[in-house]
């Protein structure tokens, strides 16, 4: 049998944390580890799990400060499973989401499984859907709030590149697509997922949802032929105007990551002209 190892990251995430446990330690199919990889949470976080670890002795904590990407790798580092799966700490997982993750591992061909989100919150953030990004007939704009590799899979793309301050994500489905590999979505494995509460919290998920999407230009060069443009503009009947309030602040967040970007790429290349004189 496949085993499976759950991984969640978490940054003073005390106000979710008991719910994402409880609903994963009351799974049909109990994961054979579950992984909480914590960047020196100041609140209750890391009493929280250890609480859970001691009921549960399938559940570790690692205090590492690190960013999203690098938490998720050393997670994969110290699991066993065959299988890596990822959730949020802000999400509730349906009691049937490991066996319905193992389902659809059962096929050798699919290497990587995205499930279902269902947001949870204020109707006009919660109904907002991702803008589709395609490469090679996939959609790799599946979030990490959802979503699971075969490890060996994770290991042969080399896992999440810390490069990436957001979008780290996207870019880990573009690469595991690019190199050959079966990326499926599989609505049966469902979390429910709390959006922004605030007004604030919203526009600045909004400004670094940007951000993430100059980075992946950055990094895979053009783009925008892999985007569908009217998806980015048409508001559906679910939706609202918070799609294009979404969509302009997301513009800031594009154009500053673009001067970020120019400045850094500017400093690398004094850094490796002076190396060169030397």
């Amino acid at each position: 049998m496949m085993r499976i190892s759950v991984i969640i990251i978490s940054r003073n995430t005390e106000e979710f944390m008991t719910d994402c446990l409880d609903s994963l330690v009351s799974q049909s199919r109990k994961p054979d580890e579950l992984i909480v990889v914590d960047a020196e949470s100041t609140d209750s976080t890391q009493a929280i799990v250890r609480k859970f670890a001691k009921e549960h002795p399938f559940i570790k904590l690692y205090v590492k400060a690190l960013h999203k990407g690098e938490s998720r790798n050393f997670g994969v580092k110290q699991a066993s499973g065959d299988i890596v799966a990822f959730v949020d700490a802000d999400v509730i997982v349906n009691s049937l989401w490991t066996e319905e993750m193992l389902k659809a591992f059962a096929d050798p061909k699919v290497h990587a499984v995205a499930g279902k989100e269902v947001r949870m919150g204020y109707h006009g953030f919660a109904s907002l859907k991702r803008v589709p990004l395609t490469h090679k007939g996939y959609d790799v704009t599946f979030p990490s709030v959802n979503i699971a590799y075969r490890k060996e899979v994770f290991e042969a793309v080399q896992g999440f590149d810390p490069w990436f301050k957001e979008a780290e994500d996207v870019d880990m489905n573009f690469r595991v697509v690019d190199a050959g590999h079966h990326l499926i979505y599989w609505e049966k494995a469902i979390v429910y997922h709390r959006v922004r509460s605030s007004f604030g919290g919203f526009f600045k998920q909004a400004f670094w949802y940007g951000f993430g999407r100059k980075e992946l230009t950055l990094r895979h060069g053009q783009l925008w032929h892999k985007y569908e443009p009217m998806e980015m503009v048409r508001v559906s009947r679910e939706e609202s105007i918070w799609k294009i309030v979404r969509l302009a602040i997301s513009s800031f967040g594009y154009m500053f990551c673009l001067v970020v970007g120019k400045k850094q790429k500017a400093k690398d290349k004094l850094r490796q002209s002076k190396v060169s004189e030397r």
